[in-house]
């Protein structure tokens, strides 16, 4: 697959007539093109945003599920629309940046969304036996619980293409051409990472489980050879951990979920604290176990590094 291509890429060097500082082997070097693409980008989330928060009053913003949808779909509409405009630049087709069409919400995507129910299901049972964890009493009746939780799906799901694609997506494809699929991925899993410091509640503890999670998605990707596993992991788990179970997610905590859920005043390494279960050092063993679950669904092809 391109995506397996482009992982065994090595960095483009000025060893033919004609290449420069701008044009490589492959013509436009993979940073040029890499900076073209993030300036598209962030003035589309700019915009996106400004109109946003002019709509909506800024205390709104992330804390309900239509505005959680609205935001996430703007966001993959940028990411995925800037990928667009640099695919007709580059003459590739845009499913080659990790979300082929033919795999549209197929097998990958499912089977992803099952494992990502598990391992969110095995975390809160951790921490439950444990003490940390009270479902408590349904905090939505009836109708409600279904249009919520729906709600919640769909926009989480718009949570799990936008970050992939815009982490894992066009920018590990092509930065992965210039230094190699690894260095790539190590770079944005920590970037993937440090931009969730700046969610509310978020800490370094949090923060590192995310670049774990992050390491894991490229992982995902390398062996599966595209992003449809890794989006319905990352749907699922964010869906469970919000609405289903109803805790802090990666610090942020929102209205319409399930129950009056408690995370016990025990310690941090437990419950996460403000964070929630990706601040627990259970977090760290069900990321592992994922691992497992990829190596065992999707084994190595001969002479393919991991």
């Amino acid at each position: 697959m391109e995506e397996e291509k482009s992982a065994l890429s090595q960095p483009e060097i000025l060893s033919k007539p004609g290449q420069n500082l701008f044009i490589g082997k492959n013509g436009l070097r993979a940073g040029w093109r890499l900076f073209i693409y993030v300036v598209i980008v962030v003035a589309g989330i700019l915009a996106a945003n400004t109109v946003v928060r002019m709509v909506f009053h800024p205390q709104q913003v992330s804390l309900n599920g239509w505005i959680l949808l609205l935001e996430e779909l703007l966001g993959f509409v940028i990411v995925f629309g800037a990928a667009l405009i640099m695919s007709r630049i580059e003459r590739r087709v845009v499913g080659e940046y990790g979300l082929p069409a033919k795999e549209m919400f197929a097998s990958k995507f499912w089977l992803g969304f099952l494992f990502g129910l598990v391992e969110i299901s095995v975390l809160m049972g951790l921490i439950s036996v444990f003490g940390g964890y009270s479902f408590g009493t349904l905090a939505l009746q009836g109708s409600e619980i279904i249009k919520s939780g729906l709600l919640y799906l769909v926009g989480f799901t718009f949570v799990g293409l936008f970050e992939e694609f815009l982490f894992r997506g066009y920018t590990q494809y092509t930065l992965a051409e210039g230094i190699g699929f690894w260095p790539a991925a190590l770079v944005l899993s920590c970037l993937f990472g440090g931009a969730h410091l700046f969610n509310p509640g978020e800490g370094w503890v949090g923060a590192a489980s995310v670049v774990m999670i992050a390491v894991f998605f490229c992982f995902a990707l390398k062996r599966t050879g595209n992003l449809w596993y890794a989006v319905g992991l990352h749907a699922s788990f964010d869906w469970g951990e919000t609405y289903l179970y109803s805790v802090p997610n990666s610090g942020a905590v929102m209205e319409g979920h399930l129950s009056h859920a408690v995370l016990q005043g025990g310690p941090k390494w437990l419950t996460g604290g403000t964070v929630g279960p990706e601040g627990s050092v259970f977090c760290f063993l069900t990321i592992l176990l994922q691992f497992l679950v990829v190596m065992w669904l999707f084994p190595a092809k001969k002479k393919e590094e991991v």
